[in-house]
């Protein structure tokens, strides 16, 4: 039962899909989500917001097939593969609903949800509503194991409380829709991002399913890169670390080098060891290499922040 005060007020609902060569799931995707609009529209005047992040099959064209006199459907096409992130948030920067979700296109998680997550929205005045997942179906163990690394390097590192095993599955109002288009970073990571507005926010827990069909488009690689993403966006800790560790040697330093010219100076023993001092010599250059790479990686970002290029470049947009 939707609130009284939706009973005289026609709300909207935009659904929010980036996509990259998503071919094989796009026909399920479309037909479930139809389902899904006709049980709101009593409610709701409801849109899907298709981005193609520069995709190089026919997901475009498949998309196309699916016209109808309801032109539900609004396509976004980039003019070529600018990331996962930025594609979201090309989608989010041109929609404009009361309420809006936020999904992939390979239908591991169930647009049907949607439904009770507006009513908890609604009813309960919750700003955010995110998935967290219960179970992980049709994933490998290592990816259940870098998923459960990467949450809990997030946890100690970020300063933004993001929560474990979520995604970017999850419904926001406008209001968080309008603050979150005020940051214009470049590296994003959305499920941090919107954490990080900070406003009323419930989990809603469910059961991720596997791939309707096709491979992940997020290889090790991106994976990597979209952890450090993740990291360097919401934690300056990587810096503090080096801080710390730098007074730690340095102390080390000292106490070697008083010991060292305590035995020269007051007993006979020769000191000896080449090894030893190698392998010393070489930990602490990987130390300095490790040190300079944790602050190129800030600067770089500093650099490609102060160069002010969009985000993303939109080839068309058409409705459906």
């Amino acid at each position: 039962m939707w609130p009284s005060r939706l009973e005289n007020k026609m709300q909207s609902f935009d659904l929010v899909i980036p996509l990259f060569n998503e071919a094989e799931c796009i026909d399920e995707t479309i037909t479930r989500i139809r389902r899904l609009f006709e049980k709101l529209s009593d409610n709701f005047k409801c849109r899907m917001i298709f981005v193609d992040d520069g995709s190089i099959d026919n997901t475009v064209e498949k998309i196309f097939q699916h016209k109808t006199d309801k032109s539900d459907i609004l396509l976004v096409k980039l003019s070529r593969n600018f990331g996962h992130q930025i594609a979201l948030t090309a989608g989010l920067n041109i929609a404009n609903a009361d309420f809006i979700g936020i999904i992939d296109g390979d239908l591991q998680d169930p647009p049907e949800l949607f439904e009770s997550m507006l009513k908890i929205s609604i009813e309960q005045e919750y700003d955010v509503v995110y998935g967290k997942r219960e179970t992980r179906e049709g994933e490998t163990i290592f990816k259940k194991f870098s998923a459960h690394i990467f949450y809990l390097l997030l946890s100690k590192l970020c300063e933004v409380d993001i929560p474990r095993n979520t995604g970017d599955f999850r419904l926001i109002t406008r209001t968080v829709l309008e603050k979150f288009n005020q940051m214009p970073e470049r590296h994003r990571f959305v499920r941090g991002m919107v954490p990080y507005i900070g406003l009323r926010s419930y989990a809603y827990l469910y059961s991720r399913s596997a791939r309707f069909a096709g491979e992940t488009k997020y290889p090790l690689r991106k994976m990597i890169r979209f952890s450090l993403d993740a990291i360097f966006s919401f934690s300056t800790k990587p810096i503090k670390f080096i801080r710390v560790f730098s007074v730690f040697t340095l102390l080390l330093s000292i106490i070697l080098g008083v010991r060292i010219l305590f035995l020269k100076i007051f007993t006979d023993e020769v000191i000896i060891g080449y090894t030893s001092t190698i392998i010393i010599f070489l930990f602490f250059t990987s130390v300095q290499m490790l040190s300079i790479s944790i602050l190129g990686e800030y600067i770089g970002r500093i650099f490609e922040e102060s160069k002010g290029r969009p985000l993303y470049f939109v080839d068309y947009v058409s409705d459906i």
